[in-house]
């Protein structure tokens, strides 16, 4: 993405393009990936740029809550940034600390649990954990 286009899509989601959320969304969304926070910082400042952790931070909590990243928690100490916002799954290699897509389809959920009345499914996440040991 050109800054134009980063500029227009921080825009289609309310969001006010600042020069970091600009460094932050172009380095993010140079292909479907999933990033920590560590992996951003990291990233953005070696393209010359200066951006705080805090900002880090703050910017992706605000590209989450607008839709524009979808968070991942694989623990604790774990959350990567998933850009790619269609429906899908994921499967995480506790050997690797890589995270991949799995499609809705590769995956069948055989039965829901009764919910509380009134109360409806928002969304599922669900994230297979692998190891080769």
């Amino acid at each position: 993405m050109d800054r134009s286009q980063i500029v227009k899509l921080l825009q289609q989601h309310d969001v006010t393009p600042t020069r970091q959320r600009i460094e932050i969304a172009g380095y993010l969304f140079q292909r479907p990936q999933h990033l920590s926070a560590e992996n951003i910082l990291e990233g953005v400042n070696a393209e010359a740029n200066r951006v705080s952790r805090a900002t880090v931070y703050n910017t992706l909590g605000l590209f989450t809550d607008k839709g524009l990243v979808r968070e991942v928690l694989i623990d604790r100490e774990r959350v990567f940034y998933d850009t790619n916002r269609t429906n899908h799954h994921h499967v995480y290699d506790v050997d690797s600390g890589e995270l991949y897509d799995v499609m809705p389809s590769k995956i069948e959920i055989a039965a829901i649990p009764d919910l509380p009345e009134g109360a409806h499914i928002v969304d599922t996440d669900v994230i297979l954990r692998v190891s080769s040991k």
